[in-house]
């Protein structure tokens, strides 16, 4: 009797993150639509986390912060392991890719991860969501330290930039802390 293999069912979410890829490269938001859809993705971010939040008690928030161990790993892999894969990634490929490319992988290692996959993928996965919560929300508010200093250790490029590091806070503290209020 011949076996038959069946291929893994592909998540709802994974489509819809697919599609809304796809649909965003195709119609690209301009003008004022842009302002809307930076509301409605503010509001995204901050339905998320309060929908998290909502679910979580204050004992598993408590706990998640006090999981030291995954907040220590979270913050090695993210700004120890993968700006020197990143480094050797734009090294070796810059002898084949433009340079300009090459520099932008280096600046997606160096980059932490989005709190909402994070959060999303953990759900889907039936993890420790209030951990995942804590550690992502504390790997992203180090990020704002972390990240221009890396980026300008390793990235040299001849524009100059401007950051607001206390607007960055504020508005991070704002979206994903004020919902475990």
């Amino acid at each position: 009797m011949a076996r038959r293999y069946r291929l893994p069912s592909v998540d709802p979410f994974l489509i819809w993150l697919v599609g809304t890829i796809v649909l965003a490269s195709i119609l690209p938001a301009r003008g004022v639509a842009l302002a809307a859809f930076d509301i409605a993705a503010d509001s995204a971010i901050v339905l998320l986390f309060f929908l998290h939040g909502a679910k979580l008690s204050r004992e598993a928030v408590l706990s998640g912060i006090g999981n030291w161990r995954l907040h220590l790993m979270t913050l090695a892999f993210t700004y120890a392991l993968f700006p020197v894969l990143g480094l050797a990634a734009a090294r070796t490929s810059g002898l084949v890719i433009d340079p300009a490319l090459a520099q932008g992988i280096l600046f997606l290692a160096l980059l932490p991860s989005t709190v909402q996959s994070s959060i999303a993928f953990t759900a889907m996965a039936g993890g420790n969501v209030a951990a995942a919560v804590c550690s992502a929300s504390l790997s992203n508010l180090v990020g704002i330290v972390l990240t221009p200093l890396l980026v300008a250790l390793f990235i040299h490029s001849g524009g100059a930039g401007e950051m607001d590091g206390l607007g960055s806070v504020q508005k991070i503290a704002t979206q994903l802390l004020l919902p475990f209020v």
